[in-house]
């Protein structure tokens, strides 16, 4: 901090197990990396190298060794594991995490069907070799999961191995838990709250609407995925109650008649 304000909610310091920011890179420059470091590494906690980017783009060790020098955890994003897996390159799979070092992952299977039990079989075996984030949810419009299929995968997910669960919503915000207009689906999310408890599960929430619900919902320390690399320091504002949209959140009684009606 560059001076001490009252009022402003705590942070915890990292490596955090609360209040995590995962940043998207859809293929960063080293340069562009850097100067991302530079601006925005303090409030990052987890880098996305988005979609299967892994497999083809540019400089990803310097990358990889970059993020870690600055306290960041780094994972391919789970589309890139999926692609691996519809090859049947499970092993394949875990030799590329081991040859780029990576201490954590993402399996998802919101692209392909894989069969509940073996996506559990896949996280017990990658969760003895790396920190597994487990995504929960389809990238596919219309495909209808239940809440209660929400919970029992999550609970299941995490019973095997998973650090985390992710709750599905695209880099879009328009699929899994929010509706076609961005909205969050309230019933869902406060489900999952219930059963799993919101500590467990990191809510990808690319738009600013949905950081605010979250935080608004949840507190400051809500964990929050798919933010864009120039939106790091903005989330961090709303979560300090430095921006307008949470200006008054974390402020006493006493103050909040000065909020404009």
């Amino acid at each position: 901090m560059n001076i001490k304000l009252p009022f402003l909610p705590e942070r915890p310091g990292k490596p955090r197990e609360t209040g995590l920011t995962m940043m998207m890179d859809k293929g960063l420059s080293i340069r562009e990396a850097e100067s991302f470091v530079e601006a925005a590494g303090e409030y990052a906690d987890l880098i996305k190298l988005a979609f299967g980017t892994g497999v083809f783009a540019k400089n990803i060790e310097a990358k990889i060794k970059l993020y870690r020098q600055a306290g960041i955890r780094v994972h391919f994003g789970g589309t890139l594991f999926e692609a691996f897996i519809v090859r049947n390159h499970f092993d394949e799979f875990r030799h590329f995490l081991d040859r780029h070092g990576m201490d954590t992952v993402e399996v998802s299977d919101g692209s392909m069907t894989i069969p509940h039990d073996k996506k559990l079989e896949y996280i017990r075996i990658l969760s003895q070799q790396t920190t597994v984030l487990s995504e929960v949810g389809s990238k596919m419009q219309g495909v209808v999961i239940t809440p209660d299929s929400w919970v029992d995968h999550m609970k299941s997910e995490l019973e095997a191995g998973a650090w985390k669960v992710i709750a599905e919503a695209r880099e879009s915000g328009t699929i899994g838990i929010y509706h076609s207009d961005g909205s969050a689906d309230r019933e869902l999310i406060a489900k999952l709250d219930k059963e799993i408890g919101h500590d467990n599960i990191l809510w990808e929430a690319p738009n600013k609407n949905q950081q605010v619900w979250f935080i608004k919902q949840f507190g400051s320390n809500v964990n929050l995925g798919n933010i864009a690399t120039n939106e790091v320091v903005a989330l961090e504002s709303l979560r300090l109650g430095l921006r307008g949209d949470t200006f008054f959140e974390f402020l006493p009684d006493e103050l909040q008649h000065l909020k404009q009606i």
